[in-house]
């Protein structure tokens, strides 16, 4: 298979992928017969012949996808119109803690926050994909360690946690604007509340002292990649 037939082949796939793709399903896509040396090279190729267009193609923590421009996020969601899921400001202070200091224990995020982590709001996160337990410290009771996930890297549209926003000041005092703003923008995973502790349509708040411990499901994140304008969706 010459290059220019391989590009077009991966092209396609690419187009079709439902999730990023990884570089060893590249490969496997051409029965191992072209190396990741090479995939690299095709892949640097596609990343110019689309430049100026409507759709990029992008590498995130788990792989390589094409997706829509940011820039055109208003004009799609005139056709696709998806409401962006709301989270307590107690869930995005926790998330924003562990994206920065990770690893890091409930106890650490409670130091920080100054305030009492409910187990909801934890599991909320790990439901979401955002965090894990990533092991134990070794201290009295071995509490979990958290750190985020490559699916919290690829809903900010990254490749690596040292690409996150810069820190605009401490954590703890509220959640960080820069991290808030990248995960509302282009990939539309979240959308806050400034002006409460709780999403408008949650329970009354807690007392003080403790975090929220209820938030409604939410949705899918808002990316309007080039996969789901261009193939079927198999994948749930």
């Amino acid at each position: 298979m010459n290059t220019l037939e391989a590009k077009r082949v991966l092209e396609a796939a690419l187009l079709c992928a439902q999730e990023p793709m990884a570089l060893r399903d590249m490969v496997a896509l051409f029965d191992e017969q072209i190396d990741t040396d090479t995939i690299k090279v095709l892949l640097d190729e596609l990343v110019h012949d689309w430049e100026g267009r409507g759709v990029e193609l992008v590498s995130l923590a788990s792989g390589w996808r094409f997706q829509s421009r940011p820039e055109l996020r208003d004009a799609l969601d005139r056709v696709h119109p998806e409401k962006p899921a709301k989270y307590s400001r107690a869930a995005m202070e926790t998330l924003a803690i562990i994206a920065y200091k990770q690893p890091v224990t409930r106890g650490d995020i409670e130091d920080i926050r100054g305030v009492t982590v409910s187990g909801p709001i934890i599991k909320q996160l790990e439901d979401r994909g955002w965090i894990e337990s990533i092991g134990t410290r070794e201290a009295p009771g071995r509490p979990a360690l958290y750190g985020t996930t490559r699916q919290f890297l690829d809903d900010l549209g990254l490749a690596r946690l040292d690409q996150l926003p810069p820190l605009g000041h401490s954590l703890g005092a509220e959640p960080d604007a820069q991290l808030l703003a990248r995960l509302g923008d282009g990939q539309g995973a979240l959308e806050l509340d400034a002006h409460s502790e709780a999403p408008a349509d949650s329970q009354p708040a807690p007392a003080a002292g403790s975090d929220d411990p209820a938030a409604p499901a939410d949705p899918e994140p808002a990316s309007h990649d080039a996969a789901a304008q261009t193939a079927p969706s198999p994948q749930p």
